[in-house]
């Protein structure tokens, strides 16, 4: 990856935007992560689509938050993640019995 592709927090002070942005993103990290974990629980196909789905929202998680329903909107879609995914992503794989 070049250093142009790679996105420089903006000087100064932080937006309330940024802020939510940085939660979310850490939130969706977190379930890229535990999918990775747990992909031998899912179809090839299933965790391609739930991969894609991640990395897209990834992408624009600040366009995503910038919106004035963002709160509502991201939060459906981590709900979406964790239905898709049968809860198990976001679950703590420890406690699962």
């Amino acid at each position: 990856m070049r250093s142009a592709d790679v996105r420089q927090p903006p000087a100064g002070p932080c937006s309330s935007t940024d802020v939510i942005a940085d939660f979310y993103r850490e939130e969706f990290l977190k379930r890229q992560a535990q999918l990775r974990q747990q992909r031998e629980y899912y179809s090839e196909r299933a965790v391609a689509g739930a991969e894609a789905a991640l990395d897209l929202i990834l992408l624009r998680i600040e366009t995503l938050c910038a919106l004035d329903h963002a709160d509502q909107l991201v939060s459906r879609l981590l709900r979406c993640i964790d239905t898709a995914t049968g809860g198990l992503v976001a679950a703590d794989p420890k406690k699962v019995h």
